[in-house]
């Protein structure tokens, strides 16, 4: 069933996003400030977005996890978060190729991308954690542990574009200010680009936990044969 879902999600994700690449190729006119470059945008953007979420979404399992023990909740956990750092690597490549064309520099220090680098080095740090420790309750407890402190960065990258008024711009979207300043056809292309890669990271994470699942039935196993032994 499971496999199912994330099967129809692909085949959906993949007709949304060539509808969405038509228009944005197509049928949006470049920007008048920007040029064509702007329309990487509309992968930096979504890709950002749908990290955060899936960083906030690790750290609700994550407590869920410390609360019941139930290690369900860590698998998922675990495979929410290695699906959100592929998409803020997304966000923040994307964000530099964007940032080569306006800026004429790859990468500057500036609040929200640094920031940014740090949320990305924390959760790598967490992936990497995870294949270091063997014992699957020290994991999980630490494994959460790092999650609830990463998503206090999650936070300062959110919040940055509105507390360091630096490099990065200012937000355009209505979902971050209740009235963004672009042309309407264009911020519906985010929506619709965002809901996509939703679509294709929820794919990810289904596909991601039951390799999770397998690898902890796996381990359980090879426990019992040892103690066995």
């Amino acid at each position: 069933m499971r496999e199912k879902i994330a099967g129809g999600l692909i085949i959906a994700a993949a007709l949304l996003l060539s509808y969405n690449f038509y228009h944005i190729f197509k049928v949006l006119p470049d920007d008048a400030l920007q040029g064509p470059i702007y329309r990487i945008l509309f992968i930096h953007v979504p890709a950002a977005i749908t990290g955060m979420i899936g960083y906030f979404v690790a750290l609700g399992l994550s407590i869920s996890y410390l609360m019941t023990r139930n290690f369900r909740y860590d698998s998922l956990a675990a495979s929410v978060v290695e699906v959100s750092v592929i998409f803020s690597l997304v966000n923040i490549v994307t964000g530099s190729i964007w940032a080569r064309v306006i800026w004429g520099i790859w990468w500057t220090w500036d609040a929200r991308l640094t920031s940014a680098l740090v949320c990305v080095l924390i959760f790598a740090a967490y992936v990497m954690m995870r294949r270091a420790i063997d014992e699957p309750t020290q994991r999980a407890r630490l494994s959460a542990a790092l999650c609830i402190f990463g998503c206090v960065d999650v936070v300062i990258v959110w919040k940055s574009i509105d507390w360091f008024r630096t490099q990065h711009p200012s937000p355009v979207l209505s979902i971050r200010t209740g009235g963004g300043h672009m042309d309407p056809a264009m911020e519906h292309m985010f929506y619709w680009m965002l809901l996509a890669i939703l679509m294709i990271a929820s794919a990810l994470v289904l596909i991601r936990t039951r390799q999770e699942t397998m690898a902890r039935e796996i381990d359980s196993l090879r426990r019992f044969a040892n103690a066995a032994a």
